[in-house]
C-alpha cells in the first residue's frame, strides 16, 4: 500500500458533511455544540484525507475529552468494538493507523498551539482564558468554521506495539465473592472485589 504525501487542504467539509450538517450531528449525539467536537471533526476529516481509501483503520485519541466522540461519529472506530483506544495524555491529538499492519505509517493530527494564535477566540477557549459565561458560543463556532484545518498539524507516525496490540478478554470466570462474570486474567476475584470500588 502506497503512502500519500501529507495533505493539509483548507476544505470546510467534514468527512462528507457540510459544517452545519456536522454541527447538528454533534448536538444530537453530544447534547451540545461542543467546540472540541467541532474541531475534532476537522481533525478526523484531515486524517482520513491522508489515508488510503477503503482501508481499515484503528484509532488512538490522546485525550478523553470530546475527541473520542468525533472519532466515533465519523469512523467505524469505537471504544466498544475495540478499534478506538483512549490514552490519557491530555493532548488534543488523534492517530488513525492501518488495522492489519501497525508498522505501516499512520497519520497523527493535533491542534497546533502556534497556529491557534491566529485565532484569538479559539485560543482563549482552548487555553481556558475565559469563563464559560464570557465565551460567545455563536462567535466561537463561527471562528472554528472559518479556521477549519488551518489550526491543525499532521505527521506520519508508526504506532508502538504496546498501543497497537489487540486486547482480548481471554478466559471468563465467575468471581467467588460477588458471583459475577469477569476476565480470569484479573486474578482470583474480580477487580471490584479486589478493592477497586466505584460505588459506596
Amino acid at each position: 500500500m502506497s503512502v500519500k504525501s501529507i495533505i493539509c487542504s483548507e476544505s470546510k467539509e467534514i468527512a462528507g458533511y457540510s459544517f452545519d450538517e456536522y454541527r447538528e450531528i454533534v448536538k444530537e449525539f453530544h447534547g451540545s455544540e461542543a467546540p472540541g467536537l467541532l474541531i475534532g471533526g476537522f481533525m478526523v476529516a484531515l486524517a482520513l484525507q491522508n489515508l488510503e481509501e477503503g482501508g481499515l483503520y484503528d484509532a488512538i485519541s490522546e485525550t478523553r475529552t470530546c475527541l473520542p466522540d468525533a472519532i466515533q461519529l465519523l469512523t467505524p472506530c469505537t471504544i466498544g468494538n475495540g478499534w478506538l483506544k483512549v490514552v490519557p495524555f491530555g493532548r488534543y491529538a488523534l492517530t488513525l493507523y492501518d488495522k492489519t499492519d501497525a508498522s505501516h505509517p499512520g497519520v497523527r493530527v493535533y491542534v497546533d498551539a502556534a497556529k491557534l494564535k491566529a485565532w484569538p477566540e479559539i485560543y482563549a477557549w482552548f487555553f481556558k482564558l475565559k469563563t464559560k459565561g464570557q465565551e460567545g458560543q455563536k462567535n466561537l463556532t463561527e471562528h472554528i468554521r472559518q479556521a477549519g484545518t488551518s489550526i491543525l498539524s499532521i505527521s506520519r507516525v508508526s504506532v508502538n506495539d504496546q498501543f497497537a496490540k489487540k486486547l482480548h478478554k481471554g478466559k471468563i470466570d465467575v468471581c467467588q465473592q460477588c458471583g459475577e462474570a469477569y476476565p480470569a486474567a484479573d486474578g482470583k476475584s474480580c477487580l471490584a472485589c479486589q478493592g477497586n470500588i466505584v460505588y459506596s
